[in-house]
C-alpha cells in the first residue's frame, strides 16, 4: 500500500506527463487533467478501487467510467503509472494510429470500460453496469436471469459542466430511485467550462442540495487532498443503499501559476515555452519532486 506522500509524488509525475503529452499532440485540454490528478491517482493506486493491470479481466474488478472524456491525458497517464500501458506509450496521444485517442477509449482494453465522446452520457452507462452488477446472466439454454450479490463497484469520473445535461439529471434520478448503493459519482467541481465558468453559463448551486434531493449520498472535499480523497471513497464502498456523490473541489490547472482557475486553458495546450514554465514549476513543487520519467 503507498503513503500519502507517495501518492503525491506520483499525482506531481502525472502533471509532468500531462504536459509532455499535450505538447507532443500539439493539441488537447489542459485544466481538466491537471485539476484531476490527485483523485486519479487516489482511485487507481489507493488500495480502495479494485483494479488490478494483472487481472484486468477479473468479473470482480471495479468498473470505471470516464464521462468528461476530454481530460483522457491525466487518465492515459495514470494508467501508464499503474501499470495498464506502457508509459513510452503516452506520447503517442493524439497520433494517427494510436490508440490513445483525444477522448478516452476502451480499446486497447485496459482500466477503462467505455469509450467518451458527447458529454452527459456517461453517468447513464455507469448506472448500467451497476444495474447489471446486480443480475447473474446465465448462457445455458435459456436460463432466467437470477438475482445475485455483485462484488464489483462502479466509478463515474464527470465535469460539473455536463450537468447542463437533461440526460445527466435522468441518469441521477433513476440511480436514486433504485437506491442504487453500487455507483459513486466522483464529480469535478471545478467550476469552469468551454464557455466560462459554470455559474454564469448555467448555475448549479445549490449542487449538493439537487443531488441529495435525488436520493443521493453526498461527500464534499478537497479534490487535492489524497487522505480526504481515499477516506470519501472508502464511505462510498461502504453504503448500504444510496447512490454517493463525491463532489471534488479542485482548482483547474493545479500545480501551473499562469493555469490555474483560467477557464480559457480548458481546452489549450501550453507551446513549447508554456511546457517549458509549467515543468519547471511542478518539479520544483514540494521540494524538486522530479518525474523518474524526464
Amino acid at each position: 500500500m503507498k503513503t500519502g506522500k507517495q501518492l503525491d509524488k506520483i499525482a506531481n509525475q502525472i502533471r509532468q506527463d500531462i504536459i509532455n503529452m499535450l505538447l507532443a499532440a500539439g493539441s488537447g485540454h489542459s485544466a481538466g487533467p491537471l485539476g484531476m490528478a490527485d483523485v486519479f491517482t487516489a482511485l487507481y493506486m489507493g488500495g480502495v478501487a479494485k483494479l488490478d493491470p494483472k487481472k484486468k479481466n477479473d468479473p470482480s474488478r471495479d468498473r470505471v467510467v470516464l464521462s468528461n472524456a476530454h481530460i483522457c491525458p491525466v487518465l492515459y497517464a495514470t494508467l501508464a503509472h499503474a501499470g495498464f500501458i506502457p508509459h513510452k506509450q503516452l506520447k503517442t496521444l493524439r497520433k494517427l494510429g494510436s490508440p490513445l485517442q483525444g477522448h478516452s477509449n476502451s480499446h486497447f482494453g485496459n482500466g477503462i470500460e467505455t469509450c467518451g465522446g458527447p458529454l452527459g452520457q456517461g453517468l447513464s452507462q455507469a448506472i448500467g453496469m451497476a444495474l447489471a452488477s446486480r443480475i447473474n446472466f446465465k448462457t445455458k439454454r435459456n436460463t432466467k436471469y437470477e438475482i445475485r450479490n455483485s462484488n464489483y463497484h462502479t466509478w463515474c469520473l464527470m465535469s460539473d459542466g455536463e450537468f447542463d445535461e437533461g440526460q445527466t439529471w435522468e441518469a441521477v434520478m433513476l440511480a436514486g430511485k433504485y437506491n442504487l448503493r453500487e455507483v459513486t459519482a466522483i464529480i469535478d467541481r471545478n467550476n469552469i467550462q468551454i464557455d466560462g465558468f459554470t455559474e454564469d453559463v448555467m448555475p448549479l448551486e445549490d449542487f449538493a442540495a439537487k443531488l441529495k434531493a435525488n436520493n443521493w449520498f453526498i461527500i464534499e472535499i478537497d479534490g487535492h487532498n489524497i487522505r480526504e480523497i481515499l477516506d470519501a471513497m472508502k464511505k462510498a464502498k461502504a453504503m448500504a443503499a444510496n447512490p454517493t456523490a463525491i463532489i471534488c473541489h479542485t482548482i483547474p490547472g493545479k500545480g501551473v501559476d499562469f493555469m490555474e482557475n483560467k477557464f480559457e486553458w480548458h481546452g489549450k495546450p501550453p507551446n513549447k515555452e508554456e511546457a517549458k514554465i509549467a515543468l519547471h514549476e511542478l518539479r520544483t513543487l514540494n521540494g524538486k519532486i522530479i518525474s523518474e520519467h524526464q
